[in-house]
């Protein structure tokens, strides 16, 4: 399947098969998922993936009890890492070896990174921009190999933290359940039109649609 179709195919599930997820087609999952942007290519995001039974009748709980978390065959808790901008060494030096960018240009971006994202309030924010970025990768993914797919932000972080062991180091971004689809989803919901969402010609000082 292409991406346009993927995009346009993909709905948030709420039933899902008793089908497995493969590990094969997880590991593929995620390496959609790392291909996403994140800021100077920190790379933010991580994935627990909960598969067992036990496990996701667990997070169900955590999970204000949305039936969903223990139907679907594979949970994945997608975090975002706080503290990326104080180990983003690692990402240079594997830049540098790759010949990608020379160690004078790696010394300036650590720096950069180190002083932007020192403030707790902008790591925070950039953290939850990478994982959502990654997460539509993965959900677009998802769609591509014939699966579907659910984002949720209904659990109690806390809990799930504590549960699952989660250092504080990562901020708990959101929930995907994933599986293949059950009997009993709705079809994919309206959109608004690309003429209500876009403004085609958009200069300083010209009024448009979205101007206060």
């Amino acid at each position: 399947m292409d991406t346009l179709t993927a995009l346009k195919q993909r709905f948030s599930a709420n039933h899902f098969s008793d089908q497995p997820v493969t590990d094969d087609t997880l590991t593929a999952l995620i390496d959609a998922a790392r291909q996403a942007p994140s800021s100077f290519n920190q790379q933010h995001t991580r994935f627990l993936a909960v598969q067992d039974l036990a496990a996701r009748q667990t997070l169900r709980a955590i999970a204000y009890n949305q039936a969903k978390v223990e139907a679907a065959p594979l949970v994945l808790i997608v975090l975002g890492d706080l503290h990326a901008h104080a180990h983003f060494s690692e990402v240079t030096d594997a830049d540098v070896q790759a010949g990608i960018y020379d160690q004078n240009l790696a010394n300036y971006f650590v720096d950069a990174v180190k002083t932007g994202y020192a403030d707790p309030a902008r790591a925070h924010d950039e953290a939850i921009r990478s994982g959502s970025l990654a997460a539509m990768n993965l959900m677009t993914a998802a769609t591509a190999l014939g699966l579907v797919t659910g984002p949720m932000i209904g659990f109690d972080a806390a809990k799930l933290k504590e549960a699952f062991g989660i250092s504080d180091r990562y901020l708990p971004v959101m929930l995907i359940t994933v599986g293949y689809n059950g009997e009993g989803n709705w079809p994919k919901k309206t959109r608004r039109s690309v003429e209500e969402l876009l403004v085609r010609d958009a200069r300083p000082g010209k009024v448009n649609s979205f101007v206060r």
